[in-house]
């Protein structure tokens, strides 16, 4: 539990101080629905910057939703893990990055690729301790 400030903080212009309430904020209520098919991966690389993921992100991923189009989702392919957004139309599957420099994989006849859960939020450090 940490505290939650209410309102907003502006991003552009700073605004006057104004009166404000502290709660207490439950960071897994808040970024869990499912707590046991949920669990949480480091990203390594930057496939993903597009979406904005960097490496060292923390990823919560919940295996218990069914992956849709345009999730981005945490899939095994030939037994390595990685990070992409799905793309599953009209027949068409593939497994997108979010980086230009990185090509689509688009399984072959026999390849074994496993979606492992639907990545629903991102927490990033910018400074460590």
């Amino acid at each position: 539990m940490l505290p939650l400030v209410e309102g907003r903080v502006r991003a552009g212009f700073p605004s006057p101080a104004e009166d404000f309430v502290i709660t207490r904020l439950d960071l897994t209520a808040l970024l869990v629905k499912h707590p046991l098919t949920t669990f949480m991966m480091e990203l390594g690389g930057d496939s993903m910057i597009g979406a904005g993921l960097y490496d060292g992100d923390l990823l919560v991923v919940d295996k218990v939703l069914k992956e849709a189009h345009g999730d981005i989702v945490i899939a095994e392919v030939d037994g390595e893990f990685t990070c992409k957004r799905l793309f599953h139309r009209n027949g068409i599957f593939m497994l997108r990055p979010e980086n230009p420099t990185y090509p689509d994989i688009r399984p072959k006849p026999g390849q074994i690729v496993e979606i492992w859960g639907v990545v629903t939020s991102s927490i990033r450090r910018f400074r460590k301790w």
